[in-house]
Formats: structure tokens, sequence, C-alpha cells
């Protein structure tokens, strides 16, 4: 019994040479369907996770009030303790 090849195979099989071809090309997988992401956009989620990255902690530069507030202190340039020049 001969075995007919229908519209579905030779379409998978196109895809499957082609998606070969193209690894053999870039030698990697390329994505067809990912959405491109502007690098100058706002992005929410890419800045927060930068902050969770850091190799260092960021010195706490205030203090609470009675209230339980917390206010910042702001250092300004001209009070340096080490007496070191701006």
């Amino acid at each position: 019994m001969k075995k007919r090849i229908t519209e579905q195979d030779y379409l998978k099989a196109h895809r499957k040479a082609s998606r070969e071809e193209e690894i053999a090309r870039h030698g990697h997988p390329v994505g067809q369907s990912r959405v491109h992401r502007s690098k100058r956009a706002y992005d929410r989620k890419k800045t927060k996770a930068g902050l969770k990255r850091l190799p260092f902690d960021f010195p706490a530069t205030g203090y609470f009030d009675e209230t339980g507030r917390f206010r910042a202190v702001i250092p300004m340039p001209g009070n340096r303790s080490n007496g070191q020049k701006p």
C-alpha cells in the first residue's frame, strides 16, 4: 500500500527543513514571533530588576523621626566632614 503525501505532510516537512537550515546558518534557533522591545522605552520591570542585582548596598542616608516618617538627609557639596575640598 502506497502512502500519499498530504498538504499537511508537505508543510510540516518544509517547516522542519527551513528551521534546520536557519539553525545551520545562524548557529542557534532564531525567534520569529518575539515582539521587539525598544531599549529607550520605559520598562518598570527591567529597572526594578536592575536594582536587585547591585553588588553592594546603598548606605542609609536618613533617619526616622518621632512620627515614624523617614527623613532623607541629602549630603551637600560644602558639608564634608573629612576636610576634603569639592
